[in-house]
Protein backbone atom coordinates (compact mmCIF):
# COMPACT_ATOMS: atom_id res chain seq x y z
CA UNK A 1 0.00 0.00 0.00
CA UNK A 2 1.36 3.42 -0.96
CA UNK A 3 0.09 6.26 1.23
CA UNK A 4 0.67 9.96 0.73
CA UNK A 5 0.18 12.00 3.92
CA UNK A 6 -0.66 15.64 3.22
CA UNK A 7 -0.74 18.60 5.58
CA UNK A 8 -2.52 21.53 3.86
CA UNK A 9 -1.17 25.05 3.74
CA UNK A 10 -1.70 27.73 6.38
CA UNK A 11 -2.57 31.24 5.27
CA UNK A 12 -0.30 34.01 6.49
CA UNK A 13 -1.19 34.63 10.13
CA UNK A 14 0.14 35.91 13.43
CA UNK A 15 1.36 32.41 14.34
CA UNK A 16 2.82 31.46 10.96
CA UNK A 17 6.00 33.42 11.74
CA UNK A 18 6.46 33.62 7.98
CA UNK A 19 8.47 36.84 8.04
CA UNK A 20 10.55 35.83 11.06
CA UNK A 21 11.44 32.43 9.59
CA UNK A 22 13.18 34.09 6.67
CA UNK A 23 15.88 35.33 9.05
CA UNK A 24 16.89 31.73 9.77
CA UNK A 25 16.14 30.23 6.35
CA UNK A 26 13.30 28.04 7.63
CA UNK A 27 9.97 27.40 5.93
CA UNK A 28 7.64 26.56 8.82
CA UNK A 29 7.52 26.88 12.57
CA UNK A 30 6.32 23.35 13.45
CA UNK A 31 5.84 20.04 11.64
CA UNK A 32 2.49 18.15 11.47
CA UNK A 33 2.77 16.09 14.65
CA UNK A 34 -0.62 14.42 14.19
CA UNK A 35 0.24 12.97 10.77
CA UNK A 36 3.61 11.73 11.97
CA UNK A 37 1.91 10.01 14.90
CA UNK A 38 -0.66 8.43 12.59
CA UNK A 39 2.17 7.30 10.30
CA UNK A 40 3.64 5.35 13.21
CA UNK A 41 0.28 3.56 13.63
CA UNK A 42 0.11 2.39 10.02
CA UNK A 43 1.36 -1.07 8.97
CA UNK A 44 5.15 -1.09 8.77
CA UNK A 45 5.12 -2.62 5.31
CA UNK A 46 3.18 0.32 3.84
CA UNK A 47 5.11 2.83 1.78
CA UNK A 48 4.61 6.25 3.37
CA UNK A 49 5.47 9.75 2.20
CA UNK A 50 4.69 13.04 3.95
CA UNK A 51 4.19 16.36 2.18
CA UNK A 52 3.75 19.41 4.37
CA UNK A 53 2.43 22.04 1.96
CA UNK A 54 3.91 24.72 4.21
CA UNK A 55 7.39 23.53 3.30
CA UNK A 56 6.97 21.64 0.00
CA UNK A 57 4.85 21.60 -3.15
CA UNK A 58 2.14 18.98 -3.59
CA UNK A 59 2.60 17.61 -7.11
CA UNK A 60 0.08 15.68 -9.17
CA UNK A 61 2.57 12.88 -9.66
CA UNK A 62 2.87 12.36 -5.88
CA UNK A 63 -0.90 11.90 -5.69
CA UNK A 64 -1.08 9.65 -8.76
CA UNK A 65 1.59 7.31 -7.35
CA UNK A 66 -0.47 6.78 -4.19
CA UNK A 67 -3.25 4.35 -3.35
CA UNK A 68 -4.61 6.70 -0.69
CA UNK A 69 -4.04 10.31 0.33
CA UNK A 70 -4.38 10.88 4.07
CA UNK A 71 -5.14 14.47 5.14
CA UNK A 72 -5.15 16.11 8.56
CA UNK A 73 -6.29 19.71 9.05
CA UNK A 74 -7.38 22.45 11.40
CA UNK A 75 -10.07 25.03 10.66
CA UNK A 76 -7.64 27.66 9.46
CA UNK A 77 -6.48 25.28 6.70
CA UNK A 78 -10.02 24.91 5.30
CA UNK A 79 -9.44 26.48 1.88
CA UNK A 80 -6.22 24.59 1.18
CA UNK A 81 -7.83 21.38 2.44
CA UNK A 82 -10.75 21.71 0.03
CA UNK A 83 -8.29 22.24 -2.84
CA UNK A 84 -6.31 19.12 -1.91
CA UNK A 85 -9.46 16.99 -1.72
CA UNK A 86 -10.65 18.26 -5.10
CA UNK A 87 -7.27 17.60 -6.68
CA UNK A 88 -7.31 14.01 -5.39
CA UNK A 89 -10.85 13.57 -6.69
CA UNK A 90 -9.85 14.91 -10.12
CA UNK A 91 -6.93 12.50 -10.25
CA UNK A 92 -9.02 9.53 -9.12
CA UNK A 93 -7.19 8.85 -5.85
CA UNK A 94 -9.13 8.01 -2.69
CA UNK A 95 -8.88 10.20 0.39
CA UNK A 96 -8.79 9.50 4.12
CA UNK A 97 -9.20 12.50 6.42
CA UNK A 98 -9.06 13.25 10.13
CA UNK A 99 -8.10 15.94 12.62
CA UNK A 100 -9.97 18.84 14.28
CA UNK A 101 -11.44 20.33 11.09
CA UNK A 102 -13.07 17.09 9.96
CA UNK A 103 -14.08 16.02 13.48
CA UNK A 104 -16.07 19.18 14.16
CA UNK A 105 -17.47 19.68 10.63
CA UNK A 106 -17.79 16.22 8.98
CA UNK A 107 -20.97 17.19 7.13
CA UNK A 108 -18.93 19.58 4.97
CA UNK A 109 -16.71 16.82 3.61
CA UNK A 110 -19.03 14.27 2.03
CA UNK A 111 -16.61 14.08 -0.93
CA UNK A 112 -13.93 12.50 1.29
CA UNK A 113 -13.93 8.71 0.87
CA UNK A 114 -13.18 7.85 4.50
CA UNK A 115 -13.49 10.15 7.52
CA UNK A 116 -11.52 8.89 10.53
CA UNK A 117 -12.71 11.28 13.23
CA UNK A 118 -11.71 11.98 16.80
CA UNK A 119 -8.48 10.59 18.20
CA UNK A 120 -6.71 8.13 15.93
CA UNK A 121 -5.83 5.81 18.82
CA UNK A 122 -9.54 4.88 18.88
CA UNK A 123 -10.72 5.16 15.29
CA UNK A 124 -7.77 4.33 13.03
CA UNK A 125 -7.51 0.62 13.84
CA UNK A 126 -11.17 -0.20 12.97
CA UNK A 127 -10.69 1.62 9.67
CA UNK A 128 -7.49 -0.30 8.89
CA UNK A 129 -9.15 -3.64 9.72
CA UNK A 130 -12.12 -2.87 7.45
CA UNK A 131 -9.80 -1.61 4.73
CA UNK A 132 -7.90 -4.89 4.79
CA UNK A 133 -11.20 -6.74 4.31
CA UNK A 134 -12.25 -4.40 1.50
CA UNK A 135 -15.16 -3.14 3.60
CA UNK A 136 -14.01 0.34 4.68
CA UNK A 137 -16.91 2.63 5.67
CA UNK A 138 -17.33 6.33 5.05
CA UNK A 139 -17.18 7.46 8.70
CA UNK A 140 -15.39 6.15 11.78
CA UNK A 141 -15.93 7.92 15.07
CA UNK A 142 -15.87 7.27 18.79
CA UNK A 143 -17.09 9.14 21.84
CA UNK A 144 -14.40 7.55 24.00
CA UNK A 145 -11.14 9.25 24.88
CA UNK A 146 -8.15 6.89 24.58
CA UNK A 147 -5.31 6.31 26.99
CA UNK A 148 -2.54 8.23 25.24
CA UNK A 149 0.17 6.19 26.93
CA UNK A 150 -0.34 3.76 24.05
CA UNK A 151 0.23 6.45 21.42
CA UNK A 152 3.39 5.63 19.42
CA UNK A 153 6.48 7.79 19.06
CA UNK A 154 5.98 9.93 15.93
CA UNK A 155 7.70 8.74 12.75
CA UNK A 156 10.40 11.40 12.48
CA UNK A 157 11.95 9.64 9.49
CA UNK A 158 9.29 11.21 7.23
CA UNK A 159 10.46 14.72 8.04
CA UNK A 160 13.19 17.01 6.76
CA UNK A 161 13.88 18.81 10.05
CA UNK A 162 16.07 21.41 8.39
CA UNK A 163 12.94 23.17 7.13
CA UNK A 164 11.49 23.84 10.59
CA UNK A 165 12.42 26.24 13.37
CA UNK A 166 11.07 24.00 16.14
CA UNK A 167 9.80 20.49 16.81
CA UNK A 168 6.79 19.39 18.85
CA UNK A 169 5.72 16.55 21.13
CA UNK A 170 2.72 15.91 23.37
CA UNK A 171 2.45 15.02 27.04
CA UNK A 172 -1.28 15.37 27.69
CA UNK A 173 -4.68 15.95 26.13
CA UNK A 174 -7.69 17.64 27.65
CA UNK A 175 -8.23 20.54 30.04
CA UNK A 176 -9.87 20.71 33.49
CA UNK A 177 -11.52 24.02 32.60
CA UNK A 178 -14.44 24.61 30.27
CA UNK A 179 -14.30 28.13 28.81
CA UNK A 180 -17.37 28.87 26.71
CA UNK A 181 -15.50 29.80 23.53
CA UNK A 182 -12.98 26.94 23.58
CA UNK A 183 -13.30 23.66 21.68
CA UNK A 184 -10.66 21.76 23.67
CA UNK A 185 -13.17 19.97 25.90
CA UNK A 186 -15.22 19.16 22.81
CA UNK A 187 -12.24 17.56 21.06
CA UNK A 188 -10.12 16.18 23.92
CA UNK A 189 -12.28 16.04 27.01
CA UNK A 190 -12.51 17.63 30.43
CA UNK A 191 -10.18 15.26 32.30
CA UNK A 192 -6.49 15.58 31.33
CA UNK A 193 -5.01 12.34 30.02
CA UNK A 194 -1.26 12.07 30.42
CA UNK A 195 1.74 10.01 29.40
CA UNK A 196 4.16 8.52 31.88
CA UNK A 197 7.55 10.09 32.56
CA UNK A 198 9.20 7.11 30.85
CA UNK A 199 7.05 7.57 27.75
CA UNK A 200 7.67 11.30 27.50
CA UNK A 201 11.42 10.98 28.01
CA UNK A 202 11.50 8.24 25.36
CA UNK A 203 9.91 10.67 22.89
CA UNK A 204 12.47 13.32 23.76
CA UNK A 205 15.26 10.78 23.36
CA UNK A 206 13.90 9.83 19.93
CA UNK A 207 14.05 13.48 18.87
CA UNK A 208 17.57 13.76 20.25
CA UNK A 209 18.75 10.67 18.40
CA UNK A 210 17.56 11.95 15.02
CA UNK A 211 19.73 14.98 15.59
CA UNK A 212 17.36 17.71 16.70
CA UNK A 213 18.73 20.52 18.87
CA UNK A 214 16.69 23.62 19.68
CA UNK A 215 13.12 24.51 20.52
CA UNK A 216 10.49 21.88 21.33
CA UNK A 217 6.83 22.80 21.80
CA UNK A 218 4.73 20.59 24.08
CA UNK A 219 1.41 20.97 22.31
CA UNK A 220 -0.75 20.21 25.34
CA UNK A 221 -4.12 21.89 25.77
CA UNK A 222 -3.11 22.80 29.32
CA UNK A 223 0.26 21.44 30.42
CA UNK A 224 -0.51 21.89 34.13
CA UNK A 225 -3.84 20.05 34.08
CA UNK A 226 -2.41 17.46 36.51
CA UNK A 227 -0.07 19.43 38.77
CA UNK A 228 0.63 16.61 41.21
CA UNK A 229 1.94 14.27 38.54
CA UNK A 230 4.02 17.03 37.00
CA UNK A 231 5.74 17.84 40.28
CA UNK A 232 6.26 14.27 41.44
CA UNK A 233 7.16 12.51 38.21
CA UNK A 234 7.26 14.40 34.94
CA UNK A 235 9.32 17.52 35.57
CA UNK A 236 12.02 15.82 37.68
CA UNK A 237 12.43 13.19 34.94
CA UNK A 238 12.71 15.84 32.22
CA UNK A 239 15.23 17.84 34.28
CA UNK A 240 17.36 14.76 34.83
CA UNK A 241 17.31 13.89 31.11
CA UNK A 242 18.11 17.49 30.13
CA UNK A 243 21.12 17.59 32.44
CA UNK A 244 22.36 14.24 31.15
CA UNK A 245 22.07 15.43 27.54
CA UNK A 246 23.52 18.90 28.26
CA UNK A 247 20.26 20.76 27.67
CA UNK A 248 19.68 20.12 23.96
CA UNK A 249 16.14 21.52 23.94
CA UNK A 250 14.37 24.65 25.13
CA UNK A 251 10.75 23.82 25.89
CA UNK A 252 7.59 25.87 25.58
CA UNK A 253 3.96 25.01 26.21
CA UNK A 254 0.48 26.29 27.07
CA UNK A 255 -0.88 26.62 30.60
CA UNK A 256 -3.59 28.35 32.57
CA UNK A 257 -2.74 31.41 34.63
CA UNK A 258 -3.02 29.54 37.93
CA UNK A 259 0.51 28.34 37.19
CA UNK A 260 1.54 31.62 38.84
CA UNK A 261 0.01 30.41 42.13
CA UNK A 262 2.45 27.50 42.42
CA UNK A 263 6.06 28.53 43.11
CA UNK A 264 7.30 24.95 43.23
CA UNK A 265 5.76 24.12 39.86
CA UNK A 266 7.31 27.18 38.20
CA UNK A 267 10.75 26.36 39.64
CA UNK A 268 10.50 22.79 38.42
CA UNK A 269 9.47 23.90 34.93
CA UNK A 270 12.41 26.29 34.63
CA UNK A 271 14.78 23.60 35.96
CA UNK A 272 13.40 21.28 33.25
CA UNK A 273 14.37 23.88 30.60
CA UNK A 274 10.96 25.43 29.98
CA UNK A 275 11.52 28.93 28.67
CA UNK A 276 8.12 30.11 27.43
CA UNK A 277 4.49 29.54 28.35
CA UNK A 278 1.39 30.70 26.46
CA UNK A 279 -1.38 31.81 28.81
CA UNK A 280 -4.99 32.54 27.91
CA UNK A 281 -5.56 35.85 29.67
CA UNK A 282 -8.44 36.78 27.36
CA UNK A 283 -9.66 39.96 29.06
CA UNK A 284 -9.17 42.22 32.04
CA UNK A 285 -12.94 42.80 32.31
CA UNK A 286 -14.34 40.86 35.25
CA UNK A 287 -17.88 40.63 33.83
CA UNK A 288 -16.55 39.23 30.56
CA UNK A 289 -14.56 36.59 32.43
CA UNK A 290 -17.77 35.52 34.15
CA UNK A 291 -19.59 35.49 30.81
CA UNK A 292 -17.13 33.11 29.15
CA UNK A 293 -16.59 30.89 32.19
CA UNK A 294 -12.91 31.78 32.60
CA UNK A 295 -13.16 31.33 36.34
CA UNK A 296 -9.46 30.58 36.87
CA UNK A 297 -8.71 34.17 35.78
CA UNK A 298 -11.25 35.84 38.07
CA UNK A 299 -10.59 37.66 41.33
CA UNK A 300 -6.88 37.97 40.78
CA UNK A 301 -4.35 40.63 39.90
CA UNK A 302 -3.60 39.48 36.36
CA UNK A 303 -0.66 41.85 36.01
CA UNK A 304 1.00 40.49 39.16
CA UNK A 305 0.41 36.92 37.98
CA UNK A 306 2.20 37.61 34.69
CA UNK A 307 5.10 39.39 36.37
CA UNK A 308 5.55 36.57 38.85
CA UNK A 309 5.97 34.03 36.05
CA UNK A 310 8.46 36.34 34.32
CA UNK A 311 10.42 36.75 37.53
CA UNK A 312 10.63 32.97 37.85
CA UNK A 313 12.26 32.83 34.42
CA UNK A 314 9.32 32.15 32.10
CA UNK A 315 8.51 34.24 29.06
CA UNK A 316 4.76 34.74 29.02
CA UNK A 317 2.94 34.84 25.72
CA UNK A 318 -0.67 35.95 26.05
CA UNK A 319 -3.97 35.33 24.32
CA UNK A 320 -6.52 38.19 24.41
CA UNK A 321 -10.10 38.51 23.13
CA UNK A 322 -12.38 41.49 22.54
CA UNK A 323 -16.04 41.39 21.59
CA UNK A 324 -17.63 39.72 24.60
CA UNK A 325 -21.25 40.67 25.27
CA UNK A 326 -20.24 42.42 28.50
CA UNK A 327 -17.34 44.38 27.03
CA UNK A 328 -17.70 48.13 27.55
CA UNK A 329 -16.23 50.81 25.25
CA UNK A 330 -13.26 51.12 27.63
CA UNK A 331 -12.18 47.52 26.94
CA UNK A 332 -9.87 48.54 24.10
CA UNK A 333 -7.93 51.14 26.11
CA UNK A 334 -7.80 48.81 29.11
CA UNK A 335 -6.33 46.02 27.00
CA UNK A 336 -3.68 48.26 25.44
CA UNK A 337 -2.70 49.48 28.89
CA UNK A 338 -2.51 45.97 30.34
CA UNK A 339 -0.45 44.54 27.47
CA UNK A 340 2.06 47.39 27.62
CA UNK A 341 2.43 47.24 31.42
CA UNK A 342 2.70 43.44 31.48
CA UNK A 343 5.67 43.16 29.15
CA UNK A 344 3.91 40.40 27.22
CA UNK A 345 5.88 40.70 24.01
CA UNK A 346 3.90 38.15 22.01
CA UNK A 347 0.33 39.31 22.59
CA UNK A 348 -2.17 37.52 20.37
CA UNK A 349 -5.25 39.71 20.23
CA UNK A 350 -8.34 38.41 18.48
CA UNK A 351 -12.04 39.12 18.29
CA UNK A 352 -14.53 36.71 19.82
CA UNK A 353 -15.45 33.88 17.44
CA UNK A 354 -17.45 30.72 18.02
CA UNK A 355 -15.73 27.45 17.03
CA UNK A 356 -18.23 24.91 15.73
CA UNK A 357 -19.89 22.89 18.47
CA UNK A 358 -18.65 24.91 21.45
CA UNK A 359 -20.96 26.15 24.20
CA UNK A 360 -20.60 29.64 22.75
CA UNK A 361 -21.59 28.39 19.30
CA UNK A 362 -24.67 26.64 20.70
CA UNK A 363 -25.74 29.68 22.71
CA UNK A 364 -25.32 32.16 19.87
CA UNK A 365 -26.97 29.82 17.40
CA UNK A 366 -30.11 29.88 19.56
CA UNK A 367 -29.89 33.68 19.53
CA UNK A 368 -29.51 33.70 15.71
CA UNK A 369 -26.11 35.35 16.05
CA UNK A 370 -24.02 32.86 14.06
CA UNK A 371 -23.56 34.40 10.62
CA UNK A 372 -20.81 32.35 8.96
CA UNK A 373 -18.42 29.42 9.30
CA UNK A 374 -15.59 29.48 11.85
CA UNK A 375 -12.33 30.47 10.11
CA UNK A 376 -9.88 29.25 12.75
CA UNK A 377 -7.84 32.46 12.46
CA UNK A 378 -7.17 33.77 15.97
CA UNK A 379 -6.18 37.24 14.78
CA UNK A 380 -8.79 38.05 12.16
CA UNK A 381 -11.62 40.57 12.38
CA UNK A 382 -13.80 38.27 10.25
CA UNK A 383 -15.73 36.85 13.19
CA UNK A 384 -18.60 34.41 12.63
CA UNK A 385 -20.84 36.04 15.24
CA UNK A 386 -22.90 39.22 15.58
CA UNK A 387 -21.20 41.19 18.40
CA UNK A 388 -23.44 43.05 20.82
CA UNK A 389 -21.24 46.14 20.71
CA UNK A 390 -21.81 46.42 16.95
CA UNK A 391 -19.38 45.42 14.22
CA UNK A 392 -18.07 48.92 13.53
CA UNK A 393 -17.19 49.52 17.18
CA UNK A 394 -15.48 46.13 17.34
CA UNK A 395 -13.53 46.67 14.12
CA UNK A 396 -12.38 50.14 15.09
CA UNK A 397 -11.39 49.10 18.60
CA UNK A 398 -9.61 45.96 17.47
CA UNK A 399 -7.51 47.80 14.90
CA UNK A 400 -6.69 50.45 17.50
CA UNK A 401 -5.26 47.77 19.79
CA UNK A 402 -3.11 46.26 17.06
CA UNK A 403 -1.77 49.61 15.91
CA UNK A 404 -1.09 50.65 19.50
CA UNK A 405 0.85 47.58 20.63
CA UNK A 406 2.72 46.61 17.45
CA UNK A 407 3.91 49.99 16.20
CA UNK A 408 7.73 50.01 16.55
CA UNK A 409 7.96 52.38 19.52
CA UNK A 410 5.39 50.79 21.91
CA UNK A 411 6.55 47.31 20.90
CA UNK A 412 10.15 48.21 21.78
CA UNK A 413 9.02 49.71 25.08
CA UNK A 414 7.17 46.50 25.87
CA UNK A 415 10.21 44.35 25.12
CA UNK A 416 12.29 46.48 27.49
CA UNK A 417 9.59 46.17 30.17
CA UNK A 418 9.79 42.40 29.81
CA UNK A 419 13.58 42.32 29.92
CA UNK A 420 13.48 44.34 33.15
CA UNK A 421 11.02 41.89 34.76
CA UNK A 422 12.59 38.71 33.41
CA UNK A 423 14.93 36.83 35.73
CA UNK A 424 16.14 33.62 34.08
CA UNK A 425 17.83 31.19 36.45
CA UNK A 426 20.47 30.39 33.88
CA UNK A 427 21.59 31.66 30.51
CA UNK A 428 21.08 28.12 29.18
CA UNK A 429 17.35 28.82 29.31
CA UNK A 430 17.69 31.87 27.07
CA UNK A 431 18.18 30.60 23.55
CA UNK A 432 18.16 32.64 20.32
CA UNK A 433 16.74 31.51 17.02
CA UNK A 434 18.34 28.48 15.46
CA UNK A 435 21.35 29.71 13.48
CA UNK A 436 21.36 32.82 15.68
CA UNK A 437 24.43 34.38 14.08
CA UNK A 438 22.76 34.28 10.66
CA UNK A 439 19.59 35.78 12.11
CA UNK A 440 21.50 38.59 13.83
CA UNK A 441 23.51 39.49 10.75
CA UNK A 442 20.40 39.57 8.58
CA UNK A 443 18.57 41.65 11.18
CA UNK A 444 21.33 44.28 10.98
CA UNK A 445 20.46 44.87 7.33
CA UNK A 446 16.69 44.33 7.31
CA UNK A 447 15.81 45.91 10.67
CA UNK A 448 18.79 48.15 11.30
CA UNK A 449 18.99 49.79 7.88
CA UNK A 450 15.99 49.10 5.62
CA UNK A 451 13.09 49.07 8.11
CA UNK A 452 11.21 52.26 8.95
CA UNK A 453 11.40 51.34 12.62
CA UNK A 454 15.21 51.06 12.58
CA UNK A 455 15.76 53.64 15.34
CA UNK A 456 13.72 51.47 17.72
CA UNK A 457 15.77 48.42 16.69
CA UNK A 458 19.01 50.18 17.59
CA UNK A 459 17.63 51.61 20.83
CA UNK A 460 16.54 48.11 21.91
CA UNK A 461 19.91 46.54 21.16
CA UNK A 462 21.84 49.35 22.85
CA UNK A 463 19.61 49.22 25.94
CA UNK A 464 20.17 45.46 26.16
CA UNK A 465 23.94 45.76 25.78
CA UNK A 466 24.15 48.30 28.60
CA UNK A 467 21.60 46.85 31.03
CA UNK A 468 20.99 43.16 30.23
CA UNK A 469 23.88 41.98 28.01
CA UNK A 470 23.26 38.29 28.75
CA UNK A 471 19.84 38.66 27.13
CA UNK A 472 21.16 40.13 23.88
CA UNK A 473 20.25 37.05 21.75
CA UNK A 474 16.71 37.19 23.15
CA UNK A 475 16.53 40.90 22.37
CA UNK A 476 17.46 40.22 18.74
CA UNK A 477 14.84 37.47 18.59
CA UNK A 478 12.14 39.83 19.84
CA UNK A 479 13.17 42.49 17.34
CA UNK A 480 12.68 39.92 14.56
CA UNK A 481 9.32 38.84 16.01
CA UNK A 482 8.20 42.46 16.03
CA UNK A 483 9.06 42.76 12.35
CA UNK A 484 6.97 39.66 11.60
CA UNK A 485 4.02 40.89 13.65
CA UNK A 486 4.02 44.27 11.90
CA UNK A 487 4.26 42.69 8.46
CA UNK A 488 1.68 40.00 9.23
CA UNK A 489 -0.83 42.32 10.85
CA UNK A 490 -0.33 44.96 8.17
CA UNK A 491 -1.15 42.34 5.55
CA UNK A 492 -4.20 41.33 7.54
CA UNK A 493 -5.44 44.88 7.98
CA UNK A 494 -5.19 45.56 4.28
CA UNK A 495 -6.88 42.33 3.21
CA UNK A 496 -9.66 42.54 5.78
CA UNK A 497 -10.43 46.23 5.19
CA UNK A 498 -11.27 45.27 1.62
CA UNK A 499 -13.65 42.55 2.85
CA UNK A 500 -14.99 44.29 5.94
CA UNK A 501 -18.50 43.11 6.81
CA UNK A 502 -21.31 45.63 7.10
CA UNK A 503 -21.76 47.22 10.49
CA UNK A 504 -24.62 46.04 12.63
Amino acid sequence: MRVLMVYPEYPETFWSFKHALKFVSKKAAYPPLGLMTVAAMLPKEWEKKLIDMNTDTLRDEDIEKSDYVMISSMDIQFDSTKNVIQKCKDLGVKTVAGGPLFTTRPEEFSEVDHLVLGEAEKTLEPFLLDLEKGQAKHIYKSDDFPDIESSPIPDWSLLDMRKYSSMNIQYSRGCPYNCEFCDIVLLNGHIPRTKSAEKLVAEMEALYKVGWRGGVFLVDDNFIGNKVKLKREILPAIAEWMKKRNYPFVLNTEASIDLSDDDELMRLMVDASFGTVFVGIETTEEESLVECGKFQNRNRDLLSSVRKMQEFGLQVQGGFIVGFDHDKPSVFSNMIDFIQKSGIVTAMVGVLTAPTGTRLFQRLKKENRIVSEFSGNNTSIMTNIVPKMGMKNLVDGYYRILKSIYAPKPYTQRVITFLKNYKPNSVKHVRPFTDSIKAFLKSLWVLGIKDKGRMNYWSLLLWTIFFKPSLFPLSVEFAIYGYHFRKSLSFGLQAENEAQPPSS
